[in-house]
């Protein structure tokens, strides 16, 4: 028990001298600039001042800015891209940005320091919470890049399950008479699902100024779907050679029902193998229980 109050007290100390130490960080050349114009979007929104705000609400507002700090100096040079590739993944969702993320990556590996020790006291002594002291805060570090990998995998499921409807709308809209960009927005105002989200997108960046093939590009880009790679490079070929996209939207639509098609047999021919260990552990057991029971109950009281 002494080893293990000893271990906590390390781990408190060497809390409050990360946190000390992320007091000291300068921010980056751009990141004031970014604060500044944070406070002018705030006060031009009529939006609360952090000074006149409750003290829970300002204390909370201070540990997650040094929450931030302290996850962005962890971080490796790298590590920020790839973690907003992984957020553009996972459809860049409004509640998780790029910044608090960050603050949540220092956050839990704070909350690591703390719960580690004794988590690895529990289960291995001494030398579990010496484990537990190492393991917790690279866990928790690294947690919020595991929930942010499997949000974007599920949006890429998601997007990839969407696709085929949506080509079968920008058919009809484009053979109906309406141009590429028309059935975009057609598809826009009428769609629903993430790959819609992507599309008003593409009309955003379309209305700012951009190309349709940057566009389409960008949009391939926040993506791993390859049905998604193929409709774009499809339609900037298109697009490039003067090729009539209506033909190209209509052949792309029944090449995207056939593999949807093929997935849907491929996951049908898997249902027996994934099955088999639950039937043979968990159903067999029950079933021999339920009707060799009463033989084995009534040989038990033979008198022999």
């Amino acid at each position: 028990m002494t080893f293990v109050l000893l271990v906590s007290l390390l781990a408190v100390m060497a809390a409050v001298m990360v946190m000390a130490w992320s007091l000291t960080v300068t921010l980056r050349p751009g990141e004031k600039l970014l604060r500044s114009l944070e406070a002018f979007e705030m006060v031009r929104r009529g939006a609360v001042p952090v000074a006149q705000r409750s003290l829970t609400e300002r204390v909370r507002i201070v540990a997650r800015r040094q929450c931030g700090i302290l996850g962005r100096a962890l971080m490796l040079p790298n590590s920020e891209v790839r973690l907003s590739k992984q957020l553009s993944f996972a459809g860049n969702p409004p509640d998780w940005p790029m910044d608090r993320v960050i603050a949540a990556k220092g956050g839990v590996a704070i909350v690591g320091l703390f719960l580690g020790p004794f988590f690895g006291n529990a289960f291995g002594g001494g030398s579990g919470a010496v484990l537990g002291l190492i393991l917790g805060p690279i866990g928790g570090f690294l947690l919020p890049n595991l929930l942010v990998y499997n949000a974007g995998t599920k949006h890429q499921a998601n997007l990839q399950n969407t696709l085929t409807d949506v080509l079968d709308t920008m058919v009809i809209s484009v053979e109906a008479g309406l141009g590429f960009d028309a059935a975009l927005a057609q598809v826009a105002a009428n769609g629903r699902g993430p790959f819609v989200r992507e599309i008003v997108r593409v009309l955003q960046e379309l209305q700012l100024g951009r190309s349709r093939s940057e566009a389409l590009r960008a949009m391939a880009a926040r993506t791993t779907v390859v049905e998604i790679h193929t409709f774009v490079r499809a339609v900037v070929q298109a697009t490039d050679r003067g090729i009539p996209i209506a033909g190209v939207l209509r052949e792309q639509a029944h090449e995207m029902r056939l593999q949807r098609r093929q997935r849907a047999e491929e996951a049908a021919q898997k249902v027996p193998v994934k099955i088999l260990l639950p039937v043979i552990f968990c159903l067999f057991p029950a079933l021999f229980m339920v009707v060799m029971g009463p033989a084995v109950v009534r040989i038990a009281n033979i008198q022999w």
